[in-house]
């Protein structure tokens, strides 16, 4: 990120400690991605812009508002693709060869304002998507199964793509959130490798599949939220969350999100 933006795990941070501020910047910025999301909510929270749609100058020249003068853009991350050239060995040929391999970077633009920054015709927002659950379990291919576990505490438990949640579990929803994050984060694939192959520790699973659970409540407006900062807290003793793991966090929230989307909407 730029000099003057947070890191990703300083965003985490702040949405996992400052209630309301996820589901805000969802109802404000759902057709961004979350890290965008909680990105944009935080700079209009730093510099006391109030907190609503946000759009490129010509989103809003479209919409007949014109951004005020002296306004200064909103920064968010977009993915930029690119090719370099590298080399492979032809098995075919036995000889090296330059081949083109595409790649995607992200970069961090000032584009954006926010609707309290323009001035012009009246304007509204579209409502959020809504969210399914089995449209995201679908579109994820994780299959849930009749729970089996014989270990009374146990909430719930994910095994390669699929995912089980106690019937008497306290929170069902939250808990069959913290199981899917499981396996989109790839904690499940990790624990069918060989004995040799590194694992994430224990600690940090927990950490990444509540807060991706966390993230997608809060963003939703569903129940469990101050159970999940209670959790993590317990998991990670209140230690900074690695920058590594923020980022898989949001990645991991944002499919999730779009994957039980009942509309065609793609967040940015």
């Amino acid at each position: 990120m730029e000099q003057n933006s947070p890191q990703w795990a300083d965003l985490l941070n702040s949405a996992l400690t400052e209630p309301g501020s996820v589901h805000a910047a969802y109802q404000r910025f759902h057709n961004y991605s979350l890290g965008n999301q909680i990105l944009a909510g935080w700079q209009c929270a730093v510099r006391n812009i109030p907190i609503g749609p946000i759009g490129t100058f010509m989103h809003w020249k479209e919409a007949g508002r014109n951004v005020k003068k002296g306004e200064k853009a909103i920064q968010l991350c977009m993915p930029v693709g690119g090719k370099r050239t590298a080399t492979k060995h032809n098995d075919a040929t036995g000889q090296d060869e330059s081949v083109e391999i595409g790649f995607t970077r992200f970069v961090y633009r000032n584009n954006w304002f926010a609707l309290s920054q323009t001035e012009g015709a009246e304007y509204h927002a579209a409502p959020p998507p809504e969210w399914d659950e089995q449209r995201a379990l679908d579109t994820l291919n994780i299959q849930r199964v009749e729970f089996a576990s014989m270990q009374g505490n146990c909430q719930g438990y994910a095994t390669g793509r699929t995912i089980a949640v106690s019937p008497v579990a306290g929170m069902p929803v939250k808990t069959l959130l913290h199981e899917i994050a499981h396996v989109v984060l790839g904690h499940t694939a990790e624990l069918q490798m060989s004995d040799g192959d590194e694992r994430t520790p224990k600690d940090i699973r927990e950490l990444e599949a509540e807060s991706v659970a966390m993230l997608v409540c809060a963003s939703l407006g569903l129940p469990g939220v101050e159970f999940s900062r209670g959790y993590i807290q317990g998991w990670y003793s209140g230690n900074t969350v690695p920058e590594k793991s923020a980022q898989k966090i949001f990645r991991a929230a944002d499919a999730v999100l779009k994957a039980g989307y009942r509309t065609d909407s793609q967040p940015a």
